[in-house]
């Protein structure tokens, strides 16, 4: 089969290898499939500057979710059968014709809904469900800010946050604010041109947030942080700040956090979450399967509608990597072989 390796860390140029290695054998509790599919995520950018401690060594496959069909399952793999058309949650190893992966990360994906549509389920759609709906509980009106809003998991946790009948603000650039009210964004915000704090609270006038959705970091979270109203809630999921910058940068990231005490957020009585989907698959997979299925069950219902904004071969794995890194896409950015 063919793979696309990580061969050094660096710009996305220089940093990949196609080449031939074997098809991974099915061992038992897994599934074998074969990729039609594979999308990227932030992660991977962080990978490939060497900036991602999870990440295998080098030369290495990486790449977190695929979209095809099952080639073979190992022994105890019941709901899925050769054939099928699925969506998958890979620990790393996504980047190939063939990835081999653990049963629970593995879902049937309905008739309408297509591979590519598929690779924005298993680690985007299911970090938004997973923020949105298993660690907090939205109500009607609940005020909610989307760091964001137009990325992968910022759009999907847009369309369940209305569904529950929330009031959303959204981050984005100018040129995706368009996309943001599509999208059912009800204050889009242009990070580039306003302070989203000053923008929000002006607004708020005086109130405060309910949740605050948080993929960026740093100073940013810890401005999101001061916008929530006692009982608030911070659900935590990423730090893309630190995309295209150095490991010294990554550590400005860090402490851009600000320090937090348990008596701290005991008086102020609110709280902060932090979410690593491959922690979530790792230690508790029986989990992420209820995770996925709910998923499912939302795009079913239509509440789910990844957007796609991008999508390349496969050989241009680079072009792929360097457009996500821009920050220009909308959505899932996805890969085809």
């Amino acid at each position: 089969m063919k793979a696309i390796y990580l061969k050094k860390y660096g710009n996305a140029d220089s940093a990949f290898e196609i080449k031939e290695t074997e098809i991974p054998q099915v061992t038992p509790g897994r599934v074998l499939i074969k990729s039609h599919s594979f999308g990227l995520n932030f992660a991977d950018v962080v990978a490939r500057r060497g900036l991602y401690p999870d990440a295998p060594k080098n030369p290495a496959i990486i790449g977190y979710d695929v979209a095809g069909t099952v080639e073979a399952i190992g022994e105890g793999v019941t709901h899925v059968n050769v054939g099928d058309r699925v969506a998958a949650l890979t620990r790393f190893g996504g980047y190939a014709e063939y990835a081999e992966t653990m049963s629970e990360g593995v879902a049937k994906l309905p008739d309408t809904v297509s591979y590519a549509t598929g690779t924005a389920l298993a680690t985007q759609a299911c970090t938004a469900y997973y923020c949105a709906v298993q660690c907090v509980n939205l109500h009607e009106g609940d005020k909610v800010l989307i760091q964001a809003a137009a990325g992968g998991v910022g759009s999907i946790l847009t369309q369940i946050a209305k569904s529950k009948g929330c009031i959303v603000y959204g981050t984005a650039s100018s040129k995706k604010l368009d996309y943001l009210r599509s999208n059912g964004v009800d204050f889009p915000i242009d990070y580039t041109k306003d302070d989203f704090s000053k923008v929000i609270s002006d607004q708020l006038g005086g109130a405060k947030l309910d949740y605050v959705f948080d993929s960026i970091g740093g100073k940013t979270f810890k401005k999101a942080w001061n916008l929530l109203q006692p009982g608030g809630t911070m659900v935590n999921f990423g730090a893309a700040d630190q995309i295209g910058g150095t490991k010294l940068k990554s550590i400005g990231v860090v402490m851009g956090f600000g320090i937090f005490s348990p008596l701290q957020l005991l008086m102020s009585s609110r709280s902060m979450i932090a979410v690593n989907m491959l922690r979530i698959a790792d230690h508790k997979p029986q989990l992420f399967a209820k995770i996925f299925a709910g998923v499912m069950e939302l795009v079913e219902k239509g509440v789910i509608n990844p957007t796609i904004g991008k999508t390349y071969s496969a050989d241009n794995i680079a072009e792929g990597h360097q457009y996500l890194e821009t920050r220009k896409s909308i959505g899932k950015v996805v890969m085809e072989w």
